[in-house]
């Protein structure tokens, strides 16, 4: 028994001494404990910064991630500005026992003005929009665009929570967006994303003047969320979403949005006229291929090449020829037609632009007086223009070939003002003035003369194209 207690001791104290020794003698180990709250930095970011000094590598940033900001207050911020609209043409419904649609809309203002697309309330007479807090509202279409599918609606209330408008051109891609909506009729959806690319064109829009230069994202939007909120993490209205690309019908990753800053003008001018007043620089345009780039000799394919120049046309008078290459526009570089097409279209008619250019390799730069889309010559701020705004309505001289259509000459009125002094007269725009004041008028000039010297009433006599019957409307200017 005292043989094995000195056994036990003896191997006690060897292995004492050998830990003692290790203490002393062995290698030494760091102990890390983790905190319950995060770095801000990597604790080797400067260690590495030391050890990679000279050798041509970068350094990993010493910030601990790049996550993105929480999208919380953004949500918060834009999910009572986002409403649901049913859309029915009623004429339709009560033949057919169908013709609802519904989509989504963004309140912009307190008094009720509410974007949206124009594929969500096209060939509808009835408009049904519920707020994010359960209010019904029926509301009434102020205008549409189908060149950018953007459509404008407004309802009687006041005090209503709206959204800001933030500037699309600042939006990089990479940046984290939120779309809102209401995808299969779900209310207030919110998806993140990030923008996956800009000025794009995937060419769903009919017409002459159709404009894509939509804002590509990855986040979800379905079938309802059309018409809704493309945001950043402020909050800031950055796009209109519009469409996507699918072959099963439902999201896979590619949503298009309607750039803010182009929706902005688009709704300003459906709020003031009914329609968008569009400017044109009158020329004609494609891309800059690689073909065209080593014709031209250029060392780089941005730009945009001019391949019409349309007669007495705002870019003709300025001095621009085929064979030109755009490629600024106040200042602004311009690589692609998307981006030329939205550029331009936030102009009204008799805007000028600094339109830069190349031809034969030198430098060019010209003043371009933007016309109506519509219109046969530019309208330029003047006395004239002032009165006529101030009345209520835009014209211009009929065309020639129209003239020869038509059978006399007149002055066209080509757009009115709402809440103006016309409107209230419920004349049409296409409405042809043949007479102002029993004096038969001919050009626009005569009408501006005659409208100026008039007094205290004005009558003023006319037709519309294809109907016999002649109008008069009678105002007080």
């Amino acid at each position: 028994m005292k043989q094995f207690g000195w056994i036990a001791l003896s191997s006690l104290m060897s292995a004492l001494i050998a830990l003692t020794l290790y203490h002393f003698f062995g290698p030494r180990q760091e102990v890390i404990v983790r905190e319950t709250v995060m770095p801000i930095k990597q604790p080797y970011g400067d260690i590495l910064s030391t050890m990679e000094e000279g050798r041509g590598i970068s350094s990993p940033s010493p910030w601990a991630s790049g996550t993105p900001s929480h999208f919380i207050v953004a949500a918060e911020r834009v999910i009572t500005s986002v409403v649901n609209i049913k859309a029915e043409n009623r004429h339709w419904l009560r033949r057919y026992h169908g013709g609802i649609s519904s989509g989504s809309g963004v309140i912009i203002s307190a008094d009720g003005y509410v974007v949206t697309n124009n594929h969500v309330v096209e060939e509808a007479d009835n408009f049904e929009i519920t707020l994010n807090d359960k209010r019904e509202f029926n509301a009434k279409l102020i205008g549409v665009d189908p060149s950018t599918d953007l459509a404008l609606l407004k309802i009687d209330a006041e005090g209503l929570p709206h959204i800001v408008f933030g500037n699309s051109d600042s939006v990089r891609v990479g940046e984290w967006v939120l779309a809102v909506g209401n995808p299969f009729n779900l209310e207030s959806t919110v998806t993140a994303g990030i923008v996956s690319a800009k000025g794009r064109n995937i060419d769903i829009l009919e017409g002459e003047y159709s404009i894509e230069s939509f804002i590509q994202t990855d986040a979800a939007v379905n079938p309802g969320n059309s018409g809704g909120a493309l945001v950043n993490t402020r909050g800031d209205l950055i796009g209109i979403n519009t469409a996507i690309i699918t072959r099963s019908g439902r999201y896979e990753g590619y949503s298009f949005a309607v750039p803010s800053n182009l929706a902005h003008k688009v709704v300003r001018d459906l709020r003031d006229f009914g329609r968008v007043q569009r400017g044109v620089l009158g020329v004609g345009i494609e891309e800059l291929t690689n073909q065209l780039v080593q014709e031209l000799g250029m060392s780089s394919s941005e730009g945009v090449f001019v391949n019409r120049v349309t007669s007495e046309g705002g870019a003709y008078k300025a001095g621009m020829r085929r064979g030109d290459v755009i490629i600024k526009v106040n200042g602004h570089k311009v690589r692609s037609m998307p981006e030329l097409q939205e550029m331009v279209a936030r102009y009204r008619p008799g805007n000028k632009l600094a339109v830069e250019y190349l031809r034969d390799g030198k430098l060019e730069k010209a003043q371009v007086i933007l016309q109506d889309a519509y219109a046969a010559s530019p309208q330029a701020d003047s006395e004239e223009e002032s009165f006529l705004r101030t009345l209520g309505f835009e014209l211009r001289d009929l065309s020639e070939e129209e003239i020869k259509v038509v059978g006399k000459a007149g002055v066209y009125v080509v757009s009115i003002y709402r809440f103006s002094t016309i409107e209230e007269t419920r004349m049409e725009p296409g409405y042809i003035i043949t007479h102002v004041n029993n004096k038969r008028v001919k050009t626009r000039m005569e009408a501006i003369k005659l409208l100026l010297e008039a007094g205290a009433e004005i009558v003023l006599d006319g037709y519309y194209e294809g109907y016999s019957d002649t109008y008069a409307y009678s105002f007080r200017p």
